[in-house]
């Protein structure tokens, strides 16, 4: 048979071989629910990637579109019987198709600058951040809005503009020491992967990172040489450039001499913890990739698994969780923050319906497919509890996403991250010294 992926790290018959049709991953997939095609299920992914492997089938828009409109939210591996690992199928069959059919023009050209010229550098990414400060601060936003110039974006995108979080004057990397010092009884050592949106736009989430971590006993240490996790590349089918992210960080971790890493954005967490399977075929740092994974934990994962001190300060409010798909389906993590949030005293947690259904961010899907994004955010936000004054996750992306729609639906809520609660809690324990 003529196999039709000729490059690096093509999709394994080990995994797709592994599906045998049932079909019960077919309601967990926001995107066959909303079209009823079965090519855009994950049995019918999983079938085209077999096709074109086979040699049935060539790398062709009948196969590049299902494959690139798939959110890879996981929700298909939570409801397959038979371990069917749809999430990696479909980067690495991403990763054949930039090779065959590399990105052109103005996408190519956009796709370059941001996925290898702007996120694996955090020095531009800062520069990024200073100017869209600038854009806040200086008056051009509302001279943008005032005079309408907003409208010549699309949609979703002046959505996102009036969504989107203040930018700090420092980011966490400028913001949080090489070392901060455990509070009390050192219990070990920890490293805090920053991130690029994390690290720009919610800096302020870092530093309630960092904060926690050391109010429960743990050095957090912040390697300088860190860079981002790559997981928007290997969504993307970059993924040499996702390789090389990923030796950068099993560097900077390993050489910390850490117990533990941490990562607070559910994505980004995700990929991390794949990085073994991304480094597999690199014998230099496949098991050094192994090493480090072994270490990443989600902070609400971690601090449930070492033990954490309740808070004692109270926070009067009525929250609902939504469960990043990327926590909840990829890295099986979702007891934990809601254990964090019910330690809070005066925290009531409201359940939301189908929390776990995707929200329609998947990385940048929300820019690249809003077509799909909107009317998926739309269910989303019908599932949202009226009563409950935040929104709590643990994910940038669904951060965002979930603000747009608090925005369109004029609700008065907060969307905040989880740790953010925490970190709350503790402040209000020392403000009143209880």
């Amino acid at each position: 048979m003529n196999n039709h992926f000729k490059w690096p790290d093509p999709p394994g018959a080990d995994k797709y071989s592994v599906c045998v049709h049932c079909g019960l991953c077919l309601q967990a997939c926001p995107t066959y629910l909303e079209t009823g095609n079965e090519a855009q299920s994950p049995r019918g992914r999983v079938d085209l990637i077999k096709a074109v492997s086979e040699g049935r089938m060539a790398i062709n828009e009948s196969f590049i579109d299902p494959v690139f409109r798939c959110l890879d939210c996981r929700a298909c591996e939570t409801a397959c019987p038979s371990g069917v690992q749809v999430g990696i199928l479909i980067e690495e069959a991403r990763g054949q198709i930039r090779q065959a059919e590399p990105l052109t023009g103005l996408k190519g050209m956009v796709s370059g600058v941001f996925l290898k010229g702007i996120f694996p550098k955090p020095g531009r990414l800062k520069a990024l951040g200073k100017l869209t400060r600038f854009y806040q601060k200086s008056g051009m936003r509302k001279l943008v809005r005032g005079t309408g110039a907003i409208k010549l974006l699309p949609k979703h995108l002046q959505d996102m503009e009036r969504v989107m979080p203040e930018v700090s004057a420092r980011t966490s990397r400028e913001a949080l020491p090489a070392l901060l010092p455990a509070v009390g009884v050192k219990r070990g050592t920890v490293g805090l992967i920053l991130g690029c949106v994390m690290d720009v736009l919610y800096s302020d989430i870092n530093l309630a990172t960092a904060r926690v971590l050391a109010r429960n006993g743990f050095d957090v240490m912040v390697p300088q040489d860190q860079t981002c996790c790559g997981a928007l590349q290997v969504h993307a089918g970059e993924r040499p450039t996702a390789k090389m992210m990923a030796k950068q960080n099993i560097d900077a971790f390993l050489k910390a001499g850490v117990d533990y890493i941490i990562i607070n954005a559910a994505g980004c967490g995700a990929t991390l913890k794949e990085y073994e399977e991304l480094m597999h075929s690199d014998q230099e740092y496949a098991s050094k990739a192994g090493q480090f994974v072994s270490k990443v934990r989600d902070i609400a994962e971690f601090l449930v698994e070492v033990g954490f001190e309740p808070p004692k300060g109270k926070i009067d409010a009525k929250v609902t969780y939504h469960d990043a798909c990327h926590l909840a389906h990829a890295q099986k993590v979702r007891t934990q923050p809601r254990q964090l949030l019910r330690s809070i005293p005066g925290v009531e947690l409201i359940e939301m319906r189908d929390s776990d259904v995707c929200c329609g961010s998947a990385g940048i899907y929300n820019l690249t497919h809003p077509d799909m994004a909107e009317p998926i955010l739309e269910k989303k936000m019908a599932n949202v509890p009226p009563e409950a004054a935040c929104l709590v996750m643990g994910n940038p992306g669904c951060m965002m996403q979930m603000s747009v729609g608090v925005h369109r639906k004029a609700m008065d809520q907060e969307v905040v991250h989880t740790i953010t609660l925490l970190d709350r809690a503790y402040e209000a324990e020392k403000r009143t010294g209880t």
